[in-house]
């Protein structure tokens, strides 16, 4: 059960209003990375979450997001007030203007249309909580950039306060899945191929114009680590069939045809 107080989470101020910033300000209000995205992401996952504690995280976060589109939408609405009665600012945005009215609605700041599409939902625990801690990142970056565009400073102030939260969600997130006590690469309920999944394929070789060649590091070299150096020109085999044998499609090898015949009426007659 949700209950509205009539009090925002953090008291939003502003200066002068900027229209223009307004309009950035609804990346964050219905955009792929914003305040209503997560605010569904988190409140369904919930939902659907089997594990009473991470269950009320889960809830406790989508709720306090759900307050942070609220914090997001006063402030755009107080930057996009002039879309209401100057011809100028109008002018310069009609579909705020002329189909908002002046006020936010649920696309982003390029005016495309909010989606479900923006969620990531598994139904798997450990799977979502990664993808929330990349959520909550790439909110904080939109939040700076935000921030970096932003001349009036009680909307700095405003911006601060939702960016550090981001960090807070990611805090927690992180601390729910390691509390969880899965190996890292430990993915849903099948194993990988044993000798397949630690072989790095180095598939961009060669040196580019500017100079640019291979590389190694922690990510393809040292503990158990394979590099199979551009296998798109090795040749394939396999001694099991349906797998990538040399020159076949992944079918069994097909016998040659028979000498061609006919069955009519139970009997065989060469053609």
């Amino acid at each position: 059960m949700y209950h509205h107080v009539k009090q925002l989470m953090y008291t939003v101020r502003i200066g002068t209003p900027d229209p223009r910033f307004g309009n950035m300000l609804l990346e964050q209000f219905g955009g792929a990375n914003g305040e209503l995205a997560a605010a569904m992401q988190y409140s369904i996952q919930g939902w659907n979450c089997d594990d009473p504690a991470r269950k009320d995280l889960l809830m406790d976060i989508g709720t306090e997001e759900l307050s942070h589109l609220e914090v997001v939408g006063t402030l755009a609405r107080m930057h996009l007030k002039p879309l209401k009665t100057k011809h100028d600012a109008a002018h310069a945005d009609p579909l705020i203007a002329i189909a908002g009215g002046g006020g936010v609605n649920l696309y982003n700041s390029m005016g495309d249309p909010w989606t479900a599409d923006y969620l990531k939902i598994t139904g798997e625990l450990d799977v979502d909580l990664r993808s929330n801690i990349a959520a909550e990142a790439r909110a904080k970056i939109v939040y700076e950039r935000l921030i970096d565009f932003c001349e009036d400073p009680d909307s700095i102030d405003a911006l601060k306060f939702l960016m550090t939260r981001e960090i807070t969600h990611m805090k927690a997130f992180t601390a729910a899945l390691k509390s969880l006590g899965l190996p890292p690469f430990s993915i849903g309920r099948i194993p990988p191929t044993p000798e397949l999944v630690s072989q790095y394929f180095d598939d961009s070789t060669g040196v580019g114009n500017k100079g640019e060649s291979d590389f190694r590091g922690p990510w393809n070299s040292g503990g158990d680590w394979e590099v199979v150096e551009a296998p798109a020109f090795r040749e394939l085999e396999s001694e099991a069939a349906g797998t990538r044998a040399a020159g076949g499609d992944g079918q069994p090898e097909r016998q040659p045809a028979a000498s061609s015949t006919s069955r009519r009426s139970g009997t065989r007659k060469s053609a």
